[in-house]
């Protein structure tokens, strides 16, 4: 076993730029250490020795790899040998056959039983040296340094990827399961059970390990291409990452006849947990990272709209390039909908696979996906809010206007009209993107101007009648238009406004106000439509 162990380092170390063995992990036929037992053992193997039929499979071996291939076959083949000649010297028979005297018979039969022991400790060497060689080429770190200079001596230039790692515990575990076909007895084995728990914790954590940096990856592939629910494919592309990482896993993770749950032990339950919110994060961390990236990167990235969607007012066409807020709308919008259904989605995959602690995983990864969205969104309304609300008050003074002094109203001035058709702009483009997210923006953005006009009524020191009717005129058209996306903080905003303005006493003044309102509605009529609109579909 050793020899074998010395053969393999110093190919490693000899030969580095030589193939290591080739090993053929999509054979039908590949040479089987359980073929050697077939005589003295009954083993139900079906096609246990059948890898997944995959093309990857069809690859060089790392050198540990087919070093456990040769060791375990080297003990799976001679050891048997031992232990037939073990049993036929304990039960007699082996003096029976030599037709040794009676009384000779009987001593040789005594001096075994009394030897079994040694024999047991020979046999428990032998097993311990198994693990131990394998520790040393597999997991050096589980080994302490007078073992690891004994058992050791592999360049780990880098450690072997999940998918070879689960090839191993497959080799090991048909190794155990051909050396309990011989009746050995379990506590002789133990050691070899240990082993198998070890190289199963580890595969799960280089495999999630590997999933993170395939996460971080992704991030290259958005092609910004939005579908009619205003998402890209890569909420999607993240949740088949984790699907196909957990179903690589599927074999280490499910318990073999005898073998202990690789959650069994609490510390390997909190690793687990940290690696699966890590690649979380990393997802998470992802979307702010494509958010950040400068406009010049998006120069060829397209933006493609369901030509069925209602459109009033332009759409984003195949040939154009994608602002910096659209990117950010699409982040947000891709944001939703992991908060709705991918994380949720993920929840129930690492459940389905007897993960531990899948409600912190998801308490924390939602918790950090609401800060991202929130913060994106926050960058958003800044960008639309502030110049429209920066425009109100130069708007409103424009032409030396004077709340004191001025004349009948005649109809709503042009700084709340455009103040309304920015507003429309915004609606625009989130509709163009995500009809979902247009309440929340638009409710944002109203709150905004509304807070923003109550505070210039609240600041004028005195109005005349008319100025008291324009200022009323004014404030109740920005309210009625965008009624649908009133909350409880505009309103108060509109309320606080007119509450600072002197009451209409006369009836004309009503009549005036009224009037002039409706001829508001009817001549902005087909710029409201699209609050009419999102109404009728917010309702629906």
């Amino acid at each position: 076993m050793h020899n074998c162990k010395e053969s393999y380092v110093k190919d490693q170390k000899g030969n580095s730029l030589l193939h290591s063995p080739m090993l053929d992990l999509d054979s039908d036929v590949r040479p089987s250490p359980l073929g050697h037992l077939s005589q003295t053992a009954s083993l139900k193997r079906g096609s246990s020795f059948q890898s997944g039929r995959d093309d990857t499979w069809r690859c060089k071996a790392p050198q540990q790899v087919a070093f456990v291939e040769k060791l375990t076959k080297l003990v799976v083949i001679q050891l048997p040998n031992f232990w037939k000649l073990w049993i036929s010297y304990v039960n007699g028979s082996l003096f029976s056959e030599t037709a040794e005297k009676s009384g000779q018979m009987e001593r040789s039969k005594k001096n075994a039983r009394q030897r079994q022991n040694d024999f047991k400790k020979m046999i428990q060497e032998v097993m311990q040296s198994l693990a131990k060689l394998i520790r040393g080429a597999l997991l050096p770190f589980s080994l302490r340094e007078g073992e690891l200079r004994q058992y050791g001596g592999w360049e780990m230039k880098s450690e072997l990827s999940g998918q070879w790692l689960t090839h191993v515990i497959q080799t090991v575990r048909l190794s155990y399961e051909s050396l309990t076909a011989l009746e050995i007895p379990n506590d002789m084995l133990h050691i070899i059970q240990d082993l198998i728990l070890d190289l199963r914790v580890r595969c799960i954590m280089v495999t999630l390990q590997h999933t993170a940096e395939d996460v971080k990856r992704l991030a290259e592939k958005e092609d910004w291409v939005v579908d009619n629910e205003g998402l890209t494919s890569l909420p999607s592309q993240f949740e088949q990452c984790i699907v196909h990482s957990l179903q690589s896993l599927k074999s280490v993770l499910d318990c073999k006849l005898g073998e202990a749950s690789v959650f069994q032990q609490h510390k390997t339950q909190e690793d687990v947990c940290q690696l699966s919110i890590g690649i979380m994060q990393v997802f998470i961390d992802c979307l702010e990272q494509l958010n950040t990236k400068p406009d010049g990167d998006a120069d060829t990235s397209h933006l493609s709209v369901d030509i069925s969607s209602p459109d009033l007012f332009g759409s984003i066409h195949e040939d154009s390039s994608l602002s910096s807020e659209q990117r950010l709308l699409i982040v947000l919008s891709n944001c939703c909908y992991l908060e709705r259904h991918t994380f949720i989605n993920i929840a129930e995959h690492f459940e389905k696979h007897s993960f531990q602690g899948v409600e912190k995983i998801t308490q924390i990864s939602m918790e950090s996906l609401k800060e991202l969205d929130q913060r994106l969104f926050e960058i958003y309304i800044e960008l639309k809010a502030d110049p429209i609300v920066g425009s109100l008050e130069p708007g409103i003074y424009a032409g030396y206007f004077d709340w004191k002094d001025c004349l009948i109203p005649t109809g709503v001035r042009n700084y709340l009209k455009e103040a309304l058709v920015n507003i429309i702009a915004v609606h625009a483009e989130v509709f163009t993107i995500s009809k979902e997210l247009v309440p929340r923006v638009l409710s944002r953005i109203v709150e905004s101007v509304a807070e923003e006009l109550s505070r210039l009524m609240q600041c004028v020191s005195s109005f005349s009648k008319n100025g008291a009717l324009q200022a009323r005129l004014e404030i109740c058209a920005l309210r009625d238009a965008v009624a649908v996306y009133l909350t409880p903080e505009s309103n108060s905003s509109f309320k606080q406004a007119l509450e600072a303005l002197p009451q209409l006493l006369s009836g004309a003044d009503k009549k005036l106000l009224e009037e002039l309102l409706n001829k508001f509605k009817s001549s902005m009529h087909l710029q409201l439509t699209c609050f009419q609109a999102s109404s009728a579909m917010m309702k629906t």
